[in-house]
């Protein structure tokens, strides 16, 4: 799966221009976002619960053009509850998205 580093900065600048304060709040609220749907995944214990936090994850991907994060959360939505595979998989790419 390829993986752009500079994606995310790049939906975001594109959405608020060059303000580098901005860009770095919206960053940070992208990420919590991002991190709270991982762990509704991690706690999901039914089918439902998963396939939404899934879905969320996948809303909140696209909205910035990430689709290598898109293309994990769609995966993780067909992939039955808790898939360790798809968690870590789902934690690399948000490792990445932190330190790109």
């Amino acid at each position: 799966m390829s993986y752009d580093p500079g994606a995310l900065d790049a939906a975001l600048a594109a959405a608020v221009g060059e303000d580098i304060a901005l860009i770095a709040d919206l960053r940070v609220a992208f990420m919590e976002s991002a991190e709270r749907q991982l762990d509704l995944l991690r706690r999901a214990r039914c089918d439902a619960n998963w396939e939404l936090a899934a879905w969320r994850l996948k809303g909140l991907a696209a909205s910035f053009g990430l689709t290598s994060l898109m293309a994990i959360a769609d995966e993780a939505a067909s992939s039955a509850p808790g898939d360790p595979r798809v968690l870590r998989q789902i934690r690399m790419t948000l490792d990445r998205l932190r330190n790109g």
